[in-house]
């Protein structure tokens, strides 16, 4: 019996140790491209901080609405004189000798005292002014975050991608990895019979040590491209993301040109919203220095309870307390500041106008950018039809290169500038798309395509 059982705890035992050895699966994401986008523009770093630079707006609102409220601040005060001062009348006030002084202890001991003092700002106009500026502030922050947002869609378009351009190119270099070797194999072995000149192994052996070389680097690319995707969308850098759409239907979702005759709306766009509330801030910094000439009013009242005793009999229900009470207004009126303020509003004035000539160029700037994305987008769309002939051009070069090369019509040199010009043209066409994806996702954000 004894020996069934330590058995059966040492199979436990075992069964969980091994378990406890297993190693947790990682979490694995799979996402379209606008799937990506709304989960970045939930849980990418940047959007987290731009919440949070959001929240703290809200907070600063309130913080400047309740300096106008009612405030209450309550006061204990415990004195104990250790050595309490000693004051000296004339003796003739107690009997004594004319010219003499007698010494005496005025007060207790002790002494404890509580107030509460109530207060309320009635009018100041910098106060005004303040609560103008944080709804002010508060909308700067909700377009910031917009901004950010913005940002994210873009580097989310982006970094996907580049991610299917990544695999794509990998993929074109396996392939014609793998019909160069077929080939140097096949010349190799007819250079051994005697049939084929050593300069022909050796070109097709050059062409393949290039081509290994590059698909080793897009492969090391492709990893590092899948890392930057998951850092933008927020995940662990490391995760096995799968991607669904594929580059060339994301391509053609993008060759959408109807966005160019699209009426352009300047106050859609958030950089422009953002220059006109730096103006705001400009226009109310003015407003602010012009207050401070107005005079500010504010009430209080007061209550409090003193106790005075040579000993701490404070809690004692003996103890006798003396309230006081005090109801007050205090209006203070700025009279002369040596043109202090008036050097400030000036200074301001002139923050002001500065801010609005700047604002005037940020629309040229907007208007710029917004011309110069059409175009880049144009010729990316341009480009890409343009790399589908030359792909076109180039696969019958290539191929009439390797039927003349067999017949012995080409040189082995002319076959190796016929791939040569295939493979570049096969990268063309994958940046051309993946410029293309990136064009039309800089348009957007100009026009605000998503928020409109």
């Amino acid at each position: 019996m004894k020996k069934k059982l330590w058995s059966l705890c040492f199979f436990c035992f075992i069964n969980i140790a091994s378990h406890a050895q297993e190693k947790p699966v990682s979490s694995q994401y799979s996402f379209s491209l606008d799937e990506a986008i709304q989960f970045a523009s939930e849980n990418s770093y940047q959007s987290i901080n731009a919440k949070r630079d959001v929240a703290k707006a809200l907070q600063r609102k309130w913080e400047a609405t309740a300096t106008g409220l009612p405030q209450i601040n309550a006061n204990v005060n415990y004195q104990n004189q250790l050595k309490q001062p000693v004051s000296l009348i004339p003796g003739e006030f107690t009997g004594g000798d004319p010219g003499s002084f007698v010494p005496i202890v005025f007060g207790t001991k002790e002494q404890l005292s509580a107030t509460a003092t109530l207060s309320q700002l009635l009018f100041n106009g910098s106060y005004l002014v303040g609560l103008e500026a944080a709804k002010s502030f508060l909308q700067y922050n909700n377009d910031i975050e917009e901004k950010t947002q913005l940002e994210i869609r873009k580097s989310v378009i982006s970094a996907y991608g580049s991610v299917l351009v990544a695999r794509e190119s990998v993929k074109i270099l396996e392939k014609n990895t793998e019909t160069i070797a077929k080939n140097f194999e096949e010349r190799k072995k007819i250079f051994e019979n005697g049939l084929a000149e050593e300069e022909d192994v050796e070109q097709l052996q050059i062409t393949l040590l290039q081509l290994t070389n590059q698909l080793n680097n897009a492969q090391r690319l492709e990893k590092i491209a899948l890392q930057m995707f998951n850092l933008i969308l927020g995940v662990d850098v490391d995760t096995d993301t799968i991607l669904s759409d594929d580059l060339d239907s994301l391509t053609i979702k993008n060759m959408d040109s109807s966005i160019i005759n699209k009426p352009f709306t300047i106050e859609n766009n958030v950089d422009y919203r953002l220059g006109y509330l730096l103006t705001e801030q400009r226009r109310l910094e003015l407003k602010l220095e012009r207050s401070k000439a107005l005079p500010t009013l504010s009430a209080f009242i007061n209550y409090g309870t003193q106790a005075n005793s040579n000993t701490f009999t404070f809690l004692s229900s003996d103890q006798r307390w003396f309230q006081s009470s005090i109801l007050g207004v205090h209006l203070q009126i700025p009279v002369f500041s040596s043109l202090g303020r008036s050097a400030k509003t000036k200074q301001a004035r002139i923050a002001f106008e500065q801010a609005n000539t700047s604002f005037i160029e940020a629309q040229q700037q907007i208007q710029l950018q917004y011309k110069t994305a059409i175009s880049d987008y144009q010729l990316a769309i341009e480009t890409l039809e343009t790399a589908k002939q030359n792909l076109a051009l180039a696969e019958r070069i290539e191929n009439k290169n390797q039927i003349k090369y067999s017949e012995g019509l080409a040189s082995s040199f002319e076959l190796r500038q016929a791939q040569l010009q295939l493979y570049s043209v096969q990268q063309e066409i994958l940046q051309a798309m993946l410029t293309i994806i990136t064009k039309k996702a800089t348009l957007e954000t100009i026009v605000n395509v998503p928020n409109k």
